[in-house]
């Protein structure tokens, strides 16, 4: 520390106590102006985060001392901005300030990122706290005829220092009367638009003192088709079209629908009334405390006060709705609403509700804080669902179930669904995130907790080998591209939030959290949990508050352990050697960065990785032999003889890929094939080798000849992900003359648990049989198995005569069979199941099943039907997505999506749902060639809020074409013997 003390020179001593500054990752690292900051405690350098001089640092509240300073700018002049006592500040010698308040923090996303990605940000500042909201009175009446609503609200404000202009974040939203009264008196507002900024001001002739007042306005807006905000959502009663009025406001579009703060850590309450038509339900976070007639046609609900929260999570919906209601164990209404006449399609939702919010109470240690919750299917909804404080909105196909119609595998993610929202009522609702640079630690957390609440109301599921492959497996493959990004990812401008709602945030935050939880075991985790949440509750928090409360209540390194997931991008791959020594085994274990085309990483990384084993000896049982912290280490199995196997990872809990040595690999093959090795571990396997050989760092025929080993295989989890990485290899050999060879060597490897599970239900099979046949037959009939093909054809033309209904599990593989089989008549008759459709899940199974037609003319004729009035603006990616499964349906996506560029671009306006389409379009192809095309169109017609898809799309070309190149000739030869 000594050198850089004597550069310091011009300094600033700030006070804080909402900032823990003295642990080993600290949050701060995104709002500090250089990159250098001194804390009783020591001395930090930020100049490897990228700290960037246009940060400006501002502080809310006083206790710990900060020291700011810049070793290379003699004299540092504090931002005007920065209000210490109303003004800026120029510091020639070390200044303290020992009850400095009401300071607040400005960012700039022109900060590099710490990614790959180089791209010019849009200047972003958050919003000045020198006021800020205490409660927000707001009366909405939304017009469901003329799509308007009109708007008033009264904000109670605490002014912390003399302003001339309030300003607040508004979108498409006209602000007129506005008012300002405080114990002196009234004074009118001038309204000022910052359009880009996404603000409104309200400007006063003169300064307004500090203390307590009240901004009253009135406003007006548009209930949009952009499942943004306060929109619109069409649904039909008999012919007759009707309009909802619903809200979606996570991440920024609570100012789409009145004037607001509309940042996460700009908390308030909300008192809410909805003026609705007499006929409608309209609902929101709280119980109405009162009704009144507000005409002859209209009612004036008004709602109870909500807990101080963010505004992403208010919530108003009105419209026409039925429901079921039970009370859980703990005195919680419970209530599901969905459309009318299907009340029963909302049983199981509500079931689930009232197991998962009692197991919550007790896992968190904290009861449930409002009285009711509702859960609420919508007809148009761009994302899954919403976890709006107690009024949980949710997409049709992820909340409702019919017995007759819906399939397991849509049943479970049901369950999962709600189980995720749920957990956002405590992590994320009770306590939330600071900014959106911690997005991960709401999504992440909750998308591990999921699948521990439904283990524990469906332990027949097996959620947790599902895990391994849904979101550990697919939080691998995007994390080992150079167009990845660290969990937690610096966020400015509001464009830039949706391109992080993605696997990164999601399945690599889960996972990591389940590799935590792992390390630290149940009851330390559950009691730093409790800590966090009643430490922090009503408040928001940064990734480095939930550490240290696990850390204190462990014992464990936690803060040092996680920076090395959370801050770095990717994630290493471990190799391993081993010598014998008497009954032990020595394991010499080197982690590096392991990369998708398997380069050499350009700089250097390491992670501290806990390191389980399991063996012949105890193939079920995990023995933990400690973290690798360093480049290399050597680590003791013991009761491992000469003949046993290692399998390093157990359980596939580490967020790691394996590579062997080929006798340690040659000893587990066995273990494959009898099945000894556990599930989990079978999975991560052939998971870690399929990886190993698309990056060549060993080869594809290794792959396929190890696949062979899964003769025997009776999982349904194993069965998804072998088929998952078999097709990834069928889409690439599209290019190629050995396609039919693949399909013939693919049918052989499925024939026999495809004979073993047979087309109809079993007397007594267990509940992932019908999945475990659904993946399978889709295989087969995938590949164009004539035997499936055969029967495929008999049980859709018995469904579609009515002689025999087709099961749910096997509608999505017979209507893929037999449309890419088949020809005219077949896609007429799919399109009138698609009309006589009365769920939405069958709508969207048909849909997205249509794009698996061969035939040119008719690929056109989906993609246009992606568009038509028949598909809902939700549903639409999808559908296109449906059509590039093979190399023809790919291409004519591709020119689809260019030719109707502007059209989906406005549709969809930046959000997540343009990434996903982007994503389908464009990764799937295979040569040098078509990546130089997506990248040359992408830099004629620039999407900012899908800039890292396309680069991770155009990254997987580059892939896909080099695998081609590297391995066809040896996968050739092999089929060739093989056949």
């Amino acid at each position: 520390m000594a050198k850089f003390m004597k550069t310091l020179v011009p300094i600033l001593f700030f006070h804080s106590n909402s900032f823990c500054l003295c642990r080993s990752s600290c949050r701060l690292r995104t709002c500090l102006p250089y990159p250098y900051l001194l804390h009783k405690k020591g001395f930090h350098d930020f100049s490897s985060y990228g700290i960037n001089s246009s940060v400006i640092l501002r502080l809310r509240s006083p206790s710990s001392f900060l020291l700011v300073e810049s070793p290379t700018r003699q004299n540092f002049k504090a931002d005007p901005s920065v209000c210490l006592a109303g003004g800026g500040l120029y510091l020639p010698k070390y200044t303290e300030f020992p009850g400095v308040f009401s300071i607040s923090r400005r960012f700039s996303s022109s900060t590099p990122n710490t990614d790959s990605m180089s791209s010019d940000k849009k200047k972003f500042e958050r919003l000045p706290t020198a006021v800020v909201p205490v409660n927000y009175k707001i009366r909405l009446q939304p017009d469901l005829v003329k799509l308007t609503f009109e708007g008033s609200e009264e904000i109670k404000l605490q002014i912390k220092e003399a302003v001339s202009e309030i300003k607040m974040n508004a979108n498409d939203i006209e602000v007129q009367d506005a008012m300002y009264r405080c114990a002196s008196g009234e004074v009118k507002a001038k309204v000022k638009y910052y359009k880009e900024e996404e603000e409104v001001g309200f400007e006063f002739p003169s300064e307004l003192a500090p203390g307590e007042g009240f901004l009253s306005m009135k406003f007006t807006g548009e209930l949009n088709d952009k499942m943004r905000g306060f929109y619109r959502s069409e649904y039909k009663v008999g012919e007759e079209k009707r309009y909802a009025a619903v809200t979606q406001f996570e991440a920024t579009d609570a100012r789409r629908a009145f004037p607001c703060w509309d940042e996460p850590a700009i908390k308030a309450t909300f008192d809410v009334t909805l003026v609705v038509p007499k006929d409608r339900v309209a609902l929101s976070n709280m119980p109405v405390v009162s009704e009144k007639d507000a005409s002859s046609t209209l009612k004036e609900l008004t709602y109870d006060t909500t807990p101080i929260m963010s505004t992403y999570l208010l919530a108003f919906v009105v419209g026409e709705y039925d429901y079921v209601e039970a009370t859980d164990e703990d005195g919680v209404l419970v209530r599901v609403y969905t459309p009318t006449g299907k009340k029963e399609q909302g049983r199981f939702a509500l079931d689930v509700a009232v197991k998962t919010l009692p197991f919550y109470n007790k896992y968190f240690g904290i009861a449930y804080p409002l009285p009711k919750c509702d859960l609420i299917a919508i007809a148009d909804f761009s994302a899954g669902a919403m976890e709006n404080w107690g009024l949980i909105t949710y997409r049709e196909t992820a909340l409702l179930v019919d017995p007759e119609q819906t399939s397991a595998r849509i049943k479970q993610w049901v369950a999962l669904v709600v189980g995720h929202e749920l957990a956002h009522q405590w992590f994320g609702n009770l306590v939330t995130m600071e900014w959106w640079t911690h997005l991960w630690l709401n999504e992440g957390f909750a998308s591990w907790i999921e699948y521990l609440c439904v283990d524990y109301c469906f332990p027949e599921y097996d959620v947790w080998t599902q895990f391994v492959n849904n979101d550990l497996g697919r939080a691998l493959e995007m994390d080992a591209l150079d167009n990845s990004h660290p969990i937690e990812v610096e966020v400015g401008h509001p464009s830039e939030i949706d391109e992080i709602f993605d696997a990164i945030s999601y399945s690599k935050g889960s996972s990591v959290i389940r590799m935590l939880h792992d390390f630290l075991g149940d009851e330390d985790f559950k009691k730093g949990m409790h800590l966090y949440l009643t430490r922090h509750q009503y408040k928001n928090t940064f990734t480095e508050d939930l550490w240290a409360a696990l850390e204190e209540a462990s014992g464990k390194p936690v803060g040092k352990m996680m920076k090395t997931w959370t801050l770095q991008m990717g994630f290493p791959v471990l190799k391993v050697s081993q010598e014998q020594n008497g009954d032990s085994r020595q394991l010499k274990v080197s982690q590096t960065k392991f990369t998708a085309d398997g380069s050499t990483p350009t700089k250097e990384f390491c992670w501290m990785v806990p390191i389980s084993v399991c063996s012949k000896a105890t193939p079920t049982t995990a023995t933990n032999l400690g973290l690798l912290e360093d480049a290399s280490a050597t680590f003791n199995v013991p009761s491992a003889p000469e003949d046993s196997w290692v399998k390093v990872n157990a359980g596939s809990v580490g967020v790691y890929r394996v590579m062997y040595p080929s006798e340690m690999l040659d000893a587990l093959v066995p273990a494959v094939k009898d099945l000894s090795l556990p599930p989990k571990d079978r999975l991560g396997l052939q998971s870690d080798l399929f990886a190993l050989s698309r990056a060549g760092l060993t080869s594809a025929v290794d792959v396929l000849k190890v696949a062979l080993a899964f003769e025997n295989e009776q999982d349904y989890t194993v069965w998804s992900n072998l088929a998952s990485n078999m097709a990834t290899i069928r889409h690439i050999l599209q290019y190629s003359d050995c396609l039919a060879a693949f399909n013939k060597f693919t049918c052989q490897m499925f024939g026999t648990i495809a004979a073993s599970v047979g087309w109809d239900v079993q007397k007594g099979e267990d509940t992932l049989m019908p999945m475990l046949r659904e993946v399978v037959l889709g295989v087969l009939g995938g590949c164009g198995d004539k035997g499936t093909v055969s029967e495929a054809n008999r049980r859709f033309e018995a469904h579609c005569d009515g002689s025999s209904k087709l099961p749910a599990d096997l509608r999505s593989c017979v209507y893929r069979t037999v449309l890419a089989n088949g020809g005219e008549e077949t896609f007429k008759k799919i399109l009138k199941l698609y009309d006589e459709a009365d769920m939405q899940e069958e709508k969207v199974r048909i849909s997205r099943s249509m794009g698996a037609v061969r035939d040119a003319e008719l690929i056109k004729r989906v993609l246009d039907f992606s568009l038509s009035d028949k598909v809902r603006s939700q549903d639409t990616v999808f559908v296109i997505g449906g059509t590039t499964g093979t190399a023809l349906g790919r291409d004519l996506a591709w020119k689809f999506f260019q030719d109707n560029f502007e059209t989906l671009n406005k549709r969809y306006e930046g959000g997540f749902l343009l990434s996903r389409l982007v994503q389908s379009t464009t990764e799937g192809f295979a040569t040098e060639e078509k990546a130089k095309e997506v990248e040359a169109f992408f830099k004629a017609n620039p999407v900012s809020a899908a800039e890292r898809t396309v680069q991770q799309s155009i990254e997987n070309i580059r892939l896909n074409a080099r695998w081609l190149q590297r391995e066809l000739p040896a996968v050739t030869e092999f089929l060739k013997a093989f056949n």
